[in-house]
């Protein structure tokens, strides 16, 4: 009887790992696919807008710029400042952007255990939003020079972060739905801040300039500003989440089965949160408002490759890059040589998926 029983335990555990291998396979699979079609996306962002560029073109901005190569033709010189100062850097920013987003909305949902939630949820977004308002109406993070929209929007997420921290700890532990309510709040609060600043400012083309910016926009993009940073950012918190992607399935699965596992659910909680407040801070400073990808790009994951973190992960963050260079793509192109904020094309987008995935969710 005893031998039976172990018989059925290596067997179980043989038809688990098999289960395993078999998704890991195909998350392999759909990265190694997914990474190329980021690469197409990023050429075809780069080919795409309102002044034509050729793949010759891009080519020989690449080789002079990468490789140190003389232009053939003065016609390639002329492409120059678009394609090297313009849209490349842009093209970069958006798929950065658009990983970061995608990434912090995979976080939240664990944060909170909520499949509905989006990184904007714990009012991050309405912190970074007020300080870029104040930034730009009332001049306030003149201290920062060049980067004092970036700058104010910064300190704006970190103060909201820091609110919802000691709301939601209180005198107790830091549960899902205490930092849920805590977010909201704050959220609110902050949102109408912006809204006050916005009507006491005296300037109108300052408040169409935040309106713009509060609906996402990628024109903050060149190699002369933090776009380094922000992929330094968001590459950082991609390896940070994949070394503990264990211990989110873990807490994904409960408080209770966490603890059981040796996982310190409010320990756990901080460390996601600040991961949540870098990457949404900075994403924010300087792209302004973008939501959807956070709230749907991890429910394509999850049915791409199930909820396993350590697999969705990779997938969530090639999604989010891809879906955002195309959405930038759109609003650069559709009302050309008028921009569209970005925001709007990614709500488009992601409000009829949203739809979709609320009458399939019997899953969840």
């Amino acid at each position: 009887m005893l031998h039976s029983a172990r018989v059925q335990r290596e067997t179980a555990a043989s038809v688990l790992d098999l289960g395993f291998h078999a998704s890991r396979r195909k998350a392999t699979m759909w990265s190694i696919a997914l990474l190329s079609v980021l690469v197409l996306s990023m050429l075809a962002g780069t080919l795409v807008g309102a002044t034509g560029t050729s793949l010759s073109s891009v080519g020989a901005v690449l080789n002079h710029h990468l490789l140190g190569g003389a232009y053939s033709s003065d016609s390639f010189r002329v492409h120059d400042a678009i394609i090297w100062d313009i849209r490349i850097p842009r093209v970069i920013l958006a798929a950065v952007v658009g990983a970061g987003l995608a990434l912090a909305g995979a976080i939240m949902q664990v944060l909170v255990r909520n499949m509905l939630a989006d990184p904007y949820v714990l009012g991050v977004n309405s912190g970074a939003s007020c300080g870029a308002a104040a930034a730009l109406l009332f001049g306030v993070g003149a201290g920062f020079g060049d980067y004092a929209l970036q700058g104010s929007a910064f300190v704006g997420s970190l103060v909201a972060s820091l609110l919802i921290f000691f709301v939601a700890k209180g005198a107790g532990r830091i549960s899902s739905t205490r930092l849920l309510m805590s977010g909201v709040a704050i959220g609110y609060m902050l949102s109408a801040a912006t809204s006050f600043l916005v009507f006491s400012s005296d300037s109108a083309e300052g408040a169409r300039s935040v309106m713009f910016w509060l609906l996402g926009s990628l024109g903050l993009a060149s190699w002369n500003g933090p776009l380094a940073v922000i992929v330094c950012i968001v590459c950082a918190a991609l390896a940070l989440l994949m070394v503990i992607a264990p211990q989110l399935d873990a807490l994904n699965a409960g408080d209770e089965t966490a603890l059981t596992l040796g996982v310190s659910p409010d320990r756990l909680r901080i460390v996601l949160l600040l991961i949540t407040c870098l990457l949404v801070g900075s994403i924010v400073a300087m792209a302004g408002s973008i939501g959807f990808i956070g709230l749907v790009i991890p429910h394509l994951s999850r049915r791409i490759v199930g909820g396993t973190h350590r697999l969705m992960l990779p997938i969530t963050a090639l999604l989010g890059a891809i879906l955002l260079i195309w959405a930038d793509v759109a609003a650069r192109t559709l009302l050309a040589p008028q921009e569209i904020p970005i925001g709007i094309i990614t709500a488009l987008i992601g409000a009829p998926f949203l739809l979709i995935l609320v009458r399939r969710m019997h899953a969840y």
